[in-house]
Parts: C-alpha cells; structure tokens; sequence
C-alpha cells in the first residue's frame, strides 16, 4: 500500500491543530512531539480510517446501484406478446 504523505502546508496545518488540542485539553506540546504524533496516528490509525472510508465509499456506491436499477426497473414497458 502507498505511504499517505502530506504537502507541507497540510502537514503545518494539521501539526498546529494537534498542537491547539493539546493546548486546549491537556498541556502543551511542541512542534517535533506534534510531528511525531501525527506520524504514529498516520502510521498506526491512519490505515483503519483510510478503510472505514473505502467500505463506507463502496456502499454508498452499491446503494446508489441499487436505486438506478429499481429506477430502471420503473422505465420498463409492458411487452406484448405477438401471436404467430
């Protein structure tokens, strides 16, 4: 599986929204433990979430397959059989 990476605009941001939490419900914490938090969530947690999200995708996608097929369904016409 492909490594997730950031830009380093996301990864600025999502270090400086760790270190708000951090902050703001516990005590603070620097720039490079914020870093490195964000590493063991991306590396550990990130692959459950990442999968939550293609089972979530890929229901979505068959229900809406669903709905197109009962849609379908409804154009049918009648067919009427022809007497030989």
């Amino acid at each position: 599986m492909k490594k997730t990476e950031f830009s380093k605009e996301e990864k600025a941001e999502i270090v400086s929204r760790i270190r708000a939490y951090f902050d703001r419900e516990l005590d603070p914490i620097g720039s490079l433990p914020a870093e490195f938090l964000l590493d063991f969530f991306v590396e550990e947690i990130g692959p459950y979430v990442y999968n939550r999200g293609l089972r979530d995708a890929q229901a979505a996608l068959l229900k809406r397959m669903e709905d197109m097929a009962e849609d379908i369904h409804l154009l049918e016409r009648e067919e009427k059989i022809l007497a030989p």
